[in-house]
């Protein structure tokens, strides 16, 4: 299996895990050391989505680049329309 299928279903299992977490918290059924352990835990999981889409974006630049297109358009802009 090619290595961007790896990080692509790491990504997939961080984001359903994080959303676990989250529906736990905000159920209001943990105690304060399981919900500081999930809220570290997510964290953790945050930072590695926030990584794997970094990486992303970076991808798509280089091959627009490597592609000769003229324009980029940085993702914050593609938010305000």
């Amino acid at each position: 299996m090619p290595k961007t299928d790896d990080k692509l279903k790491d990504f997939e299992k961080s984001l359903q895990a994080l959303e676990k977490i989250v529906s736990q918290m905000e159920s209001g059924e943990l105690g304060l050391e399981d919900s500081l352990n999930q809220f570290e835990q997510g964290i953790k999981l945050a930072k590695n989505c926030q990584d794997t889409l970094t990486n992303a974006e970076h991808r798509v630049e280089q091959l627009i680049e490597k592609n000769g297109l003229q324009q980029t358009i940085p993702f914050e802009e593609l938010d305000e329309d």
